[in-house]
């Protein structure tokens, strides 16, 4: 793992911010790392609220969305409200019909199936709208790039609103409206909100012209919380506002699905990193190992017992997607060892049996092992389809429009992707493909980076400092938990080895006499010969608590450690 320590901000401006604020350098200096260089910044970074929140008028199209929804309202048509089967996209689709069931009766939803229809929206979906008199269809989390399918509609008779978030072909369905903050002649605001956050700005919207505010919305905000911890969106703006609020929700007033599975898990308070962690897979284990539907329906009942029965089922899924990965992860490995492919640019494994709902997941495992850009594939129809998961700094959905010539159908982001090819096509692909990632990518993103935000000395840690960076929350991309560096540090003597196969690590550093620390660090155990005969060493950690008997005592969560 290589380290790579940020630039510090000018003197002036940490001196500048420390008055304003009254707080110390290394507070100052983190918020300027984030951006944040006034008193007014740091209000809002400290206190996001309501007023964080841009108009969702300013949204390409939101007009003609919200006249065409207010119109089927009044005339009593039927909506289906169609999303993908992910966390973002089931989110998103209990979110728009819970809200639409409180002004129309007429409103059911559609999650395509993972194996049968695959993602995004599909012709089965259009024919099942039209088969049961749906003039409206409201994808979610989808449909950017599905011109064909929205023509197939629209030939059908069926109109398209699409809320998405994704990048955009060259030309753009033939929708009533194509609401995604990510179209070129878009100038909404922020354009980094997740699929289900698009869902919230249309009934953030349509609830305006029903005398509602935002705040009269905030039920919604578990789900669009949910939604944004699980796709991996920046934590900045519009989002840290809504992961904040909706958070709260969680915390304090969650749905009854939600509550069921929190329940399940047993957590007094959850964080962002608890709903990435516990509920996010949770929701899209349904997906994965059943059908979306068993999501939407926990996330949309109304009754707590009901719920709760649906939250058994859904960490049976997890349970066995869980196990499912795992296996699937030690034949991939094995895979890459018997074709001697452990020295490549890339990692491309397909076996026709692997399930398709965990490769993605599988993908994200071999990157620990082989940290480069991944793709696992697998059987599905007459096609095999991919996961594509890729490292820091290398744009995967760029390499893979490289290889669009082998390429049915492919979509997603810079880190993540799906596509789907003919198999006879696999290994003229598997070829490109590492043949274009070896060309583009700067070697060194190919060694895993540690960003680390200060250099700092164990005498600066104290209980006030953990209690202003936990105000640092919610975490994620663009705002992730500091990380620090100490150098010069040693073991008191009784470092050692702990947990199932002494993966882990917990010693005591020391500087001074007067400034131990506890650290520990987890799967760090095979770096015990580093503390040991009192050498001097650097540690790479985060600031934590730990609780034990009614006590809370600061330790150091280690993230690395070098010579």
């Amino acid at each position: 793992m290589r380290w790579t320590l940020k630039p510090k901000p000018q003197v002036s401006k940490v001196e500048e911010l420390k008055k304003a604020l009254q707080v110390n350098d290394i507070v100052a200096t983190l918020l300027l790392q984030r951006g944040i260089e006034s008193y007014e910044a740091a209000k809002t970074f400290f206190r996001p609220s309501f007023e964080d929140l841009h108009d969702p008028f300013l949204m390409k199209d939101m007009d003609k969305a919200v006249a065409r929804i207010e119109k089927a309202i009044v005339e009593g048509e039927n909506i289906l409200v169609y999303g993908d089967y992910d966390v973002d996209g089931t989110t998103s689709v209990a979110l728009m019909s819970s809200y639409l069931k409180t002004r129309l009766d007429s409103v059911a939803t559609y999650i395509p199936d993972r194996y049968d229809e695959g993602y995004g929206i599909s012709y089965k979906g259009i024919d099942f709208a039209h088969d049961n008199d749906f003039s409206l269809i409201i994808a979610l989390d989808c449909g950017v790039k599905a011109v064909d399918k929205v023509k197939y509609a629209k030939d059908k008779g069926i109109d398209f609103i699409i809320c998405d978030h994704h990048r955009p072909g060259n030309k753009l369905p033939e929708a009533i409206a194509v609401l995604d903050p990510k179209r070129d002649d878009c100038d909404y605001p922020f354009k980094e909100l997740c699929g289900c956050g698009v869902g919230f700005k249309l009934i953030t919207a349509l609830a305006s012209k029903e005398g509602q505010t935002v705040e009269d919305l905030v039920e919604y905000l578990d789900l669009v919380a949910t939604a944004i911890g699980a796709d991996i969106v920046p934590i900045v703006g519009e989002n840290r506002a809504l992961a904040h609020i909706g958070l709260h929700v969680i915390n304090t007033a969650p749905r009854p699905g939600m509550k069921a599975i929190i329940a399940e898990v047993k957590k007094e308070e959850l964080t962002i990193t608890d709903v990435v962690f516990i509920i996010a897979p949770r929701i899209n284990a349904a997906g994965r190992m059943k059908h979306g539907n068993h999501a939407v329906t926990l996330l949309t009942e109304t009754d707590f017992n009901l719920a709760a029965e649906y939250a058994v089922d859904i960490d049976q899924f997890n349970t066995d997607r869980k196990e499912t990965d795992k296996r699937i992860t030690e034949e991939a490995l094995l895979q890459i060892e018997e074709n001697n492919e452990q020295e490549g640019f890339t990692t491309v494994v397909y076996n026709e049996n692997w399930h398709k709902g965990v490769i993605g997941i599988v993908a994200s495992r071999l990157i620990e092992t082989y940290y480069r850009p991944t793709l696992v594939f697998t059987k599905s129809g007459d096609k095999l389809a991919a996961s594509a998961r890729s490292v820091k700094g290398f744009d995967v959905y760029n390499a893979l429009e490289a290889c669009s010539e082998y390429i049915e159908q492919f979509g997603g982001h810079k880190y993540a992707a799906g596509l789907t090819l003919l198999p006879e096509n696999y290994e003229a692909f598997k070829t490109k493909f590492e043949s274009v990632v070896k060309a583009a990518i700067d070697p060194k993103l190919l060694t895993p980076e540690l960003k680390v935000d200060l250099e700092i000395e164990l005498s600066q840690i104290d209980h006030k400092l953990f209690r202003i960076l936990r105000q640092f929350a919610p975490f994620g991309p663009g705002n992730m938990s500091p990380t620090f560096m100490t150098q010069g540090v040693k073991d008191t003597g009784w470092g050692k080895c702990v947990g199932e196969d002494d993966k882990h690590l917990r010693f005591t550093a020391t500087q001074s006499p007067h400034d131990n620390m506890v650290c520990i660090g987890f799967g760090l155990g095979d770096k015990i010969n580093l503390i040991k005969n009192r050498k001097p060493f650097s540690i790479a950690y985060s600031i934590d608590e730990n609780h034990w008997n009614g006590n809370a005592s600061l330790q150091l969560k280690l993230k690395d450690l070098k010579e």
